[in-house]
């Protein structure tokens, strides 16, 4: 720089990771995560990250919790958005740490689109999603010869607490299993949606709530009895229902489950 001459030089951007925690468990992490988040400069995280995994971040490393839940969103996702684009630009390297799949209502797509049009390099690391984990840590399966012939995610809650507006009448579907992320708050008019566009009352579903970590909690129950049986297992966190013939497979892994099987179907 030349005497007299103030100008800074240009600050070389930085990049972002989006990165997938998978479901819960530390130990489902993909080592290329567990290397991304070891030499982040800033990690940028949800609330579902689970401690056991924030605690894999090296104590120089800045956090930044951008956590939301149902009807609290102290940054909006414009907000996040802008915030990865300002980190870059000033030269950080920068993890932005979310539950299951970045890419699976994680809206990860919306942060790599607003990174792109800024002209931000980013990276992708996939996780385990929900789905795969709880079905894991139940032992079942979302696919089965002769149980099940398919697999769909849908989401249990709209932006905005809008009404949901899912088509039913393909979700209903005997032989594929369903699987529905964020549907507690919803859980009564999916159950009667899904029953008056043909899928049986009496289909299988399983619960899993935190699942894969040690707090994880499950309960069984026919499609028709699932409101009342997911209130009274009064569970504290994140649940994920799977919907269809494979969920009662889940009764012949652990007395507790097949209990609580026997018990609601008996009530239904």
């Amino acid at each position: 720089m030349t005497p007299g001459n103030t100008t800074s030089p240009a600050i070389t951007p930085g990049k972002v990771i989006l990165v997938g925690a998978g479901p819960g468990d530390p130990e489902l992490l993909t080592l290329k995560a567990v290397r991304a988040i070891s030499t982040a400069e800033i990690v940028v995280h949800d609330r579902l990250v689970p401690r056991d995994i924030l605690d894999l971040i090296p104590p120089s490393t800045i956090r930044v919790n951008v956590g939301k839940r149902a009807g609290l969103h102290p940054i909006a996702q414009s907000g996040i958005n802008l915030l990865l684009v300002s980190l870059a630009r000033a030269g950080r390297t920068v993890v932005r740490l979310k539950g299951g799949d970045p890419f699976i209502f994680a809206r990860g797509c919306e942060e790599a689109s607003a990174l792109a049009d800024a002209g931000i390099s980013y990276e992708v690391i996939p996780g385990i999603t929900a789905a795969q984990g709880c079905a894991a840590s139940a032992r079942v399966p979302l696919t089965h010869r002769g149980l099940a012939s398919g697999v769909r995610y849908v989401t249990g809650h709209c932006r905005d607490d809008a009404p949901l507006d899912l088509d039913w009448a393909s979700l209903a579907d005997p032989d594929t299993t369903l699987v529905v992320y964020m549907g507690l708050l919803n859980i009564d008019v999916i159950a009667r949606e899904l029953i008056v566009h043909g899928l049986p009352g009496d289909t299988p579903v399983l619960a899993v709530c935190q699942g894969t970590t040690t707090s994880e909690r499950r309960a069984c129950a026919p499609l028709v009895r699932l409101p009342q049986a997911a209130r009274a297992a009064d569970f504290d966190g994140p649940v994920l229902f799977i919907i269809g013939r494979v969920a009662a497979l889940a009764a012949e892994w652990k007395e507790s489950d097949a209990m609580a099987w026997h018990d609601t179907a008996a009530m239904a």
